[in-house]
């Protein structure tokens, strides 16, 4: 009787018991840098395999089943490669195919050295780093990867902080911070979370991504001004001497030559025609994401037959998009299929369901509900030094959570999103800290320490606005 109530009972104790289980082998192994994908992946069929052989229920609809539930685990990965790659992967490659192919032509140099113009109007050191952190959050738009934007800072506003006497230790800190919010069409956790609420990405972008934005980015700017200050003054003696060119490459030692400023202007160019023609419906004009990164990489074409008067290098500079999009399907689409491989893992065992009836009888209303997830993800990305990960696993589930609960599955996607992607600056085997602590020559752990009180305020200012601006 006690085995057959762990096993069927209400509570579905088993399914816990193993989902927890395999959440911390996952976590462990993810930890250890063993690959994500197929961390997920086995995870994911081993959950369905306890399933099955407790009888859990069935792992496909019947229209959609083989006939043979065994080969119903490689059918549901079957159909999600079909569906991510035909629609959302599709997406995704396109933006990471026109990002690399900007990268490689300079423009993202060229956008850094427009930006970081106004920064010589001021004349405290510490304004110059709150304003560098503004500044970065809009390059983070255009230039979606955290490490290429950590890096392309690192040989740009890093030299201007050291110039003006800043820490090695806080400028490191405020670049890796740069990187806190994956906003916009380019952001593939930003395309997951609006593709999961059932709406446009842009609209996602302007009405939901914006506002929590634009207050997180000015709080966390004046409390890097206080906190880094402080930590200069107490563990470094204030400001340094002015000891680099901020002109100067800190790799090479070299002058850096950037592309021509026009350049500028294409990494903005996709944002520009979403916005124009699929958001404001200009001239009746309507434009996908897809066709706008298209678009955009013709006039980069056009740019460059310019420039170089060479119709063969243009042609053959072309094939750094091609591999931005098949690195991408190696990366982020495949991660996205292991992850709701996990999800359905834990699914097909009714965790879920035992979460959502657990927070029922504990009381706990929309809020509870909202900083729990919030809560899960930032810890897993913290542990797992990885935004995408934790959430391609656990985004899948908030439209159910939501439905059962009560409100829009935006509403819980949107804080887990953002979470997310402040949180990996709290991680120090994060990429990006990795990448960029690695040029500066500082301890990751030590960077974390500076980055701790800007974004845990980053965090509960996710919760914050979620709360006042949207109602919930």
């Amino acid at each position: 009787m006690f085995l057959e109530k762990i096993i069927w009972g209400d509570d579905n104790l088993l399914g816990m018991m193993v989902a927890l289980l395999v959440i911390i082998v996952c976590g462990y192994l993810i930890v250890k840098e063993y690959k994500a994908q197929a961390v997920l992946l086995a995870g994911g069929f081993v959950m369905m395999v306890v399933a099955i052989v407790f009888n859990f229920g069935p792992m496909l609809p019947a229209k959609q089943s083989t006939g043979f539930i065994w080969f119903d685990l490689f059918k549901y990965v079957e159909d999600l490669l079909t569906t991510r790659t035909a629609s959302l992967g599709i997406l995704i490659m396109t933006v990471a195919g026109f990002a690399r192919y900007i990268d490689k032509i300079g423009c993202g140099e060229a956008l850094v050295d427009i930006c970081i113009r106004p920064l010589k109007a001021f004349k405290s050191p510490y304004l110059i780093l709150s304003m560098g952190f503004i500044i970065g959050q809009f390059m983070h738009l255009v230039i979606p990867s955290a490490s290429d934007l950590g890096l392309i800072l690192m040989v740009t506003l890093y030299p201007i902080y050291r110039a003006l006497g800043i820490s090695k230790t806080s400028a490191t800190a405020v670049i890796g911070t740069n990187t806190c919010l994956d906003l916009g069409p380019a952001s593939a956790n930003a395309v997951l979370s609006a593709k999961t609420a059932g709406m446009p990405v842009i609209d996602y972008f302007i009405q939901y991504q914006v506002p929590m934005a634009i207050t997180i980015t000015l709080v966390v700017a004046v409390v890097h001004f206080f906190v880094q200050r402080w930590f200069d003054n107490k563990y470094d003696g204030a400001l340094e001497s002015r000891i680099e060119d901020a002109h100067t490459d800190t790799q090479t030692g070299t002058k850096k030559i950037n592309p021509p400023a026009i350049y500028a202007i294409l990494p903005v160019l996709p944002l520009v025609f979403i916005i124009a023609f699929s958001y404001m419906h200009l001239y009746n004009i309507k434009m996908d994401i897809v066709s706008a990164m298209f678009v955009s990489l013709l006039i980069g074409m056009i740019f460059e037959l310019i420039r170089i008067r060479n119709v063969k290098k243009v042609f053959a500079g072309i094939q750094s998009f091609f591999d931005g999009m098949g690195a991408q399907f190696a990366t982020v689409v495949t991660l996205i299929v292991a992850g709701e491989v996990f999800a359905k893992g834990l699914t097909s065992l009714g965790t879920i369901n035992t979460v959502i009836q657990a927070a029922e009888s504990f009381g706990f209303g929309k809020i509870a509900t909202i900083l729990v997830m919030t809560v899960i993800i930032a810890f897993s990305t913290v542990v797992m030094g990885s935004g995408n990960a934790p959430f391609f696993a656990f985004a899948s589930f908030a439209p159910e959570i939501a439905n059962k609960m009560g409100f829009e599955a935006v509403n819980l996607l949107l804080p887990m999103q953002i979470a997310s992607s402040v949180a990996r600056s709290l991680s120090p085997i994060s990429a990006v800290m990795v990448a960029i602590c690695g040029i500066s020559q500082i301890s990751p752990f030590e960077t974390v320490k500076r980055t701790a009180i800007p974004m845990m305020v980053g965090l509960l200012l996710t919760q914050i606005v979620t709360f006042i601006l949207f109602g919930v």
